[in-house]
């Protein structure tokens, strides 16, 4: 994949755009309200996604693994992230692939969607950076740190430097949800301090660190492999993404194997092949 492709990258969270169809199989008609059965004996699924990585991770699929498990896809790319799961709920796709866990349940919780998921596919990792430092051990008492300022990568941001002993949350608080009011211990009276987030990577030299979500460290021209002073884990990662339907087909034949497919060892491979920089790892 080439470094251009790459900066068009954008978060789950990112607004605006329209929706653009890339067909990369025959699909049965305009609407569809479920899988499509062909003549063949394939199964079309019509699915959901942002271009970049989850709209590529699905072509390789289609392309090297679909066929032998009677499936064909069609892929919707979408840029506004508030319309995936709406025409998820409304039928007009089958499934989608392009959140992480925290944004489908606050989407489910707001809107009333009744829609289900499957287990983690791949992680952007949220990563910590520095021009000056060699280390998250030489900072120093009150050095400021920056911190994506939107809810859902503040509670993640806040939580990575928690695991990094930092910070100490209080009691009974669940990363994914922390705030600033969920801090119970700051040893080094570190300053944290709030921005956008995807100015940070832009603006690091600012600051003494910075935690940046990993498609932004990207187009700032970082590596999260080669320059993060640590990096979340795929592993059991609260933000992985996943492969999202409406509950009523949560155990359609056809939808089951493309969650199966997407958590191939082909897939893992192609994943770390293609982001080889770390930018996207597998989350199984």
């Amino acid at each position: 994949m080439t470094t251009p492709a790459r900066l068009n990258r954008r978060t789950l969270l990112a607004a605006g755009g329209t929706a653009a169809a890339l067909a990369l199989a025959a699909c049965g008609g305009d609407e569809a309200t479920g899988p499509t059965e062909n003549s063949d004996g394939t199964t079309t699924l019509r699915v959901g996604a942002t271009p970049l990585p989850h709209a590529e991770i699905l072509q390789f699929v289609a392309d090297e693994l679909a066929a032998d498990a009677g499936l064909a896809l069609e892929i919707e790319e979408y840029t506004d992230y508030q319309i995936p799961n709406r025409v998820l709920a409304d039928g007009e796709i089958d499934a989608n692939f392009f959140q992480h866990v925290p944004f489908l349940e606050q989407q489910i919780e707001e809107k009333g969607y009744e829609l289900s998921r499957f287990e983690g596919i791949h992680i952007e990792p949220m990563g910590v950076f520095s021009e000056s430092l060699g280390s998250l051990e030489e900072l120093q008492d009150g050095d400021e740190v920056a911190l994506p300022n939107d809810p859902t990568n503040r509670g993640r941001a806040i939580a990575l430097l928690a695991a990094e002993g930092l910070l100490a949350l209080a009691d009974g608080v669940e990363p994914v949800d922390a705030t600033f009011d969920d801090i119970a211990e700051n040893p080094l009276n570190l300053t944290l301090t709030e921005l956008d987030a995807a100015v940070i990577g832009r603006t690091l030299g600012d600051f003494a660190a910075a935690v940046i979500n990993g498609n932004y460290a990207i187009e700032a021209g970082l590596s999260p492999a080669e320059d993060a002073l640590v990096l979340e884990s795929g592993q059991d990662n609260p933000y992985a993404n996943i492969l999202a339907v409406r509950s009523e087909n949560a155990e359609d034949e056809a939808i089951v194997k493309l969650d199966e497919l997407l958590h191939s060892p082909e897939v893992a491979a192609f994943i770390e092949e293609t982001y080889a920089d770390g930018s996207v790892i597998p989350a199984f």
